[in-house]
C-alpha cells in the first residue's frame, strides 16, 4: 500500500481504537445536605476540628455550599439545600488524572455522559454520571490553578480528628448492577466483604489507582431516613481510637453534642467509634488495622436482594 493511502486510513484506524480508561486515584469528597449550616459548621470545625478553605456564595451573598478539609485531596461538601431524592446525600466523587479521557472512555463504553468535561466555580475539571442506583458521582479532576491548588497545604489544624478519608459508603440494592458498574466498567477491585446475619452486609471496592475505596452498603427493605443517614455515611481513620474520643470529649463543642460516643469493634474486627452529625448522617472514626493484626473473615453469605 502507497504512503498515500496509509496517511488516508491513520484517522480511521485512530477513530476505531479502544479509548483506555484513565486513572482512578481516590476518594475525592462525599456531598452532603444539611439542614442548618451553622449547626453543621459547628460540628464539623468546633467538635471534628477541621477547617473550611472556602465556600460557594448564592446570587444573595448566602453560602451555599461549604467545603471542609480532610486533606489536600478529600473534602466533605455542606450542601445549605432541601434533600431531592437519595436523603442526605448530595453525591460522591472521585478523582482522577485525566477527566477528558474519562468522559471519553465512559461515552464509548455507552454510559450517558455530558457533551463536554465542564469546570466548577473552584476552577477543577469535573463531570457527573449517574450509578445503577441512582447516586450521582462526580468525577474530578485536580487543576493546577484551582481553589484547591491554591490552598494546597493550607487549611489542616492540628485540631483535625483524622487526616483521611478511606472510604465512604453508599446505599446499593441489587449488588450485581452494582459490580457490573464499579468494577467492570470503573476497575474498582473487590477487598472484602462481610455480613452481619444470613445475608451480605457490605462489599468494600477499591479505587483501581489508590488505596482509598467504596463501601457498598446492602440492604433488603428499602431503609427509612434514619437508616439512610447510618448507611450512607463518611470513615475518618485515627491510628488510636481512644485518644480521638479522649480528644472529643475534652472539646468545648462536645456539650453541644448530645450522644454517647462509644467504641466498639466492628465485623471488620476494628475499633471504631460512630459520630452522627446534625442531620443524622453518620460519621464512622475507625483505626486502619484489626484488633490482633489478623484479616477480618470473609462472608460466604448471599446478597440480600
Amino acid at each position: 500500500m502507497n504512503k498515500p493511502a496509509l496517511l488516508l486510513m491513520a484517522p480511521l484506524l485512530c477513530a476505531g481504537a479502544e479509548v483506555q480508561r484513565p486513572r482512578i486515584l481516590g476518594v475525592a469528597h462525599m456531598a452532603l445536605y444539611v439542614s442548618d449550616l451553622g449547626k453543621a459548621r459547628a460540628f464539623y470545625q468546633d467538635f471534628l476540628g477541621f477547617d473550611e478553605p472556602f465556600a460557594l456564595k448564592r446570587g444573595d451573598g448566602t453560602d451555599r455550599i461549604v467545603f471542609i478539609k480532610i486533606n489536600d485531596q478529600q473534602y466533605v461538601e455542606l450542601f445549605a439545600e432541601d434533600p431531592k431524592q437519595d436523603g442526605r446525600l448530595n453525591h460522591i466523587s472521585f478523582y482522577t488524572d485525566d477527566a477528558q479521557r474519562m468522559r471519553d472512555y465512559l461515552a464509548s463504553r455507552g454510559v450517558k455522559v455530558p457533551e463536554t468535561v465542564g469546570k466548577g466555580r473552584t476552577g477543577n475539571s469535573n463531570f457527573n454520571i449517574t450509578d445503577p442506583d441512582g447516586h450521582t458521582v462526580e468525577i474530578v479532576q485536580y487543576e493546577p490553578d484551582s481553589w484547591t491548588a491554591r490552598e494546597k497545604g493550607k487549611f489542616l489544624p492540628d485540631t483535625r480528628i483524622s487526616t483521611r478519608m478511606p472510604h465512604f459508603g453508599v446505599l446499593i440494592g441489587a449488588l450485581e448492577p452494582a459490580m457490573k458498574f464499579y468494577r467492570d466498567l470503573l476497575g474498582f477491585q473487590e477487598t472484602w466483604r462481610g455480613g452481619s446475619g444470613r445475608f451480605l452486609s457490605w462489599v468494600n471496592m477499591r479505587v483501581p489507582d489508590g488505596e482509598d475505596y467504596l463501601e457498598f452498603m446492602l440492604y433488603n427493605n428499602p431503609p427509612d431516613a434514619e437508616q439512610r443517614g447510618v448507611k450512607n455515611h463518611v470513615c475518618l481513620v485515627t491510628p488510636d481510637i481512644q485518644k480521638a474520643v479522649t480528644l472529643l470529649e475534652a472539646r468545648p463543642a462536645r456539650q453541644n453534642y448530645g450522644q454517647p460516643i462509644e467504641i466498639k469493634v466492628g465485623i471488620n474486627r476494628k475499633r471504631q467509634a460512630n459520630l452522627f452529625d446534625p442531620d443524622g448522617t453518620r460519621i464512622e472514626l475507625m483505626e486502619p488495622n484489626t484488633i490482633d493484626g489478623q484479616p477480618a473473615p470473609f462472608s460466604t453469605a448471599p446478597p440480600p436482594r
